[in-house]
């Protein structure tokens, strides 16, 4: 048994800051199922959304912006907090290592120069060219590198947290550790904390187009559902409306900030249509765009629309969106020449793990941040660039709630964690079945669950993922855990959580648009969808 005073499972922005924070007060565990690079941090593209820039931009706009994206369901407490805690983690990244582009200013002073997204009224994107994401996540792991107090732990795969009900005791349940599959030798490994940290990021990888890195497979909700934590807000998937549609590059973003740089929205036949949706045109909120996108593709016939930034000298596109430029000129696209074909994909989880504003869950023990958490900031639909902010915002916020309720070195219960059983089982020997129905997942969330639903389409999901969990249920008993068989159990329980909430939803909001309730319903429906399991 490992013992650590905080277990982080995760390795993006959200799990590497409040490791760092966290090892001046006690041992610390990183937990990661693949190589640490490897999450959805280091895909984030545009940048991360703070007020900046206080002569031209305010807490209360973008507080504002926030509320207006999220449609009436962003708590304005939460995410006044957020917002305005912004630049003070801002800075902790720059210390951090983190550099963000800067411009000169008319009198030739350097500062930090500032992108708008989808949704902004104000530009408030820090950004590091294209690659935001990936300088985030290499200097706050160079910093980890170089801590003490910290171990990290990669190729180890999260399978269940341990609470004190599980375990029979009789007290109020509570968290104290986890099991984890260590890939490498292909042992169950039993790590004991009074403090574990949820940090495993989304779940897009449970629709069949995504923009999403393989990992994000909704590990942390699943984990969370099944100790018996409330979830909330599962229906509202943030599809990205524009994904590179391209055979050979099938998961690769085309940020928002290239629209908050001009980029304009075209449907096959050279037709501007965004206007027609919305008077913010291309910048309109990312639910907006990305059903606009749904509906004229299936209107004209085309295969994709397209994103054309053309107009916007040469020099500048490419030195603003280098990655973009040099990925495209790969699959012969030269967005300085040619407009690029794109269309929506999965790309961000608003709902998650129920929380507080400090990360709290509803289980004693357990903090839930960043993707994997609900705190109520996104909504129904999250504004461009939240989601870092949130990440490094609330690490803090959770560091500080577990050393307030619960610091190390205060007494707890003395507990003993039993070693993982086994028990009778084989290897998995039917691999074959595991791979078609984790396709078989996929494919029909992207059928029946994506940006557009009927109550039809969601009872064909449920009827199917039911099947489906009764066969992933009969593998996990009967064969040894491999990450193959993890990943698909959690895949099955994270898409029944998704149809379940849109099947309660009897409305359109947001990131959830269904045929059969097109209209927002206020009087009955401005208010969560919270499932919790029992038993």
């Amino acid at each position: 048994m490992k013992t650590y005073d905080f277990i982080v499972i995760g390795s993006g922005i959200a799990g590497l800051s409040f490791a760092l924070r966290a090892s001046q007060y006690g041992s610390v565990g990183i937990i990661t199922k693949d190589n640490a690079v490897d999450s959805n941090t280091s895909w984030a593209q545009g940048g991360i959304s703070c007020v900046w820039d206080f002569e031209d931009d305010s807490f209360d706009l973008h507080v504002e912006d926030t509320l207006d994206a999220g449609a009436g369901l962003c708590p304005e407490d939460v995410v006044r907090t957020i917002v305005s805690e912004g630049p003070r983690a801002i800075n902790e990244l720059i210390d951090w290592g983190v550099e963000f582009d800067k411009k000169k200013d008319d009198s030739g002073e350097e500062k930090i120069a500032l992108g708008r997204e989808g949704g902004h009224t104000r530009r408030r994107v820090l950004h590091h060219k294209d690659t935001t994401g990936k300088e985030i996540e290499d200097n706050l792991l160079a910093a980890i590198q170089d801590a003490e107090n910290i171990d990290l732990f990669e190729h180890h795969y999260a399978i269940d947290l341990i609470t004190t009900t599980k375990l029979g005791y009789a007290s109020e349940p509570r968290c104290v550790g986890l099991y984890a599959l260590d890939e490498n030798s292909g042992e169950v490994i039993t790590f004991r904390s009074d403090r574990v940290i949820l940090c495993t990021g989304g779940s897009g990888r449970v629709y069949l187009y995504t923009t999403n890195p393989h990992v994000a497979s909704g590990d942390g909700v699943a984990m969370a559902h099944r100790a018996g934590c409330e979830v909330a807000n599962m229906e509202f998937v943030q599809f990205h409306p524009t994904c590179l549609y391209h055979h050979d590059l099938k998961s690769f973003l085309i940020t928002e900030a290239m629209r908050g740089e001009g980029a304009e929205l075209f449907d096959k036949n050279g037709r501007a249509f965004m206007k027609e949706y919305d008077e913010r045109g291309s910048l309109a909120p990312r639910d907006i765009v990305a059903r606009a996108i749904d509906r004229e593709i299936k209107r004209t016939g085309g295969p994709c629309v397209y994103l054309d930034i053309t107009h916007k000298p040469a020099d500048f596109v490419s030195s603003r969106f280098p990655n973009i430029y040099e990925t495209c000129l790969t699959v012969g696209i030269d967005i300085t020449k040619d407009r690029i074909p794109v269309v929506p994909a999965a790309h961000y989880q608003c709902g998650g793990v129920s929380t507080d504003v400090n990360g709290q869950t509803s289980l004693d023990g357990l903090w839930a941040v960043g993707e994997v958490a609900c705190t109520g900031l996104h909504g129904a639909n999250r504004l461009a660039s939240n989601s870092l902010l949130e990440g490094v915002v609330v690490s803090d916020r959770a560091l500080k709630d577990c050393l307030e309720t619960n610091p190390p070195g205060a007494k707890t219960e003395k507990i003993t964690l039993p070693e993982w059983e086994s028990g009778d089982v084989s290897d998995v020997d039917e691999l074959v079945v595991i791979y078609h129905n984790w396709d078989e997942i996929r494919r029909l969330m992207w059928d029946y669950v994506s940006i557009v639903r009927t109550s039809k389409r969601l009872q064909r999901a449920a009827t199917r993922l039911q099947n489906l969990r009764n066969e992933v249920q009969e593998f996990y008993w009967n064969f040894k855990v491999t990450s193959d068989l993890l990943e698909l159990r959690n895949l099955v329980e994270v898409a029944t959580l998704i149809v379940d909430s849109a099947a309660r939803r009897k409305e359109s909001r947001g990131a959830h648009y269904t045929l059969d309730y097109p209209d927002k319903d206020d009087q009955n429906w401005r208010k969560d969808t919270v499932l919790k399991k029992f038993g």
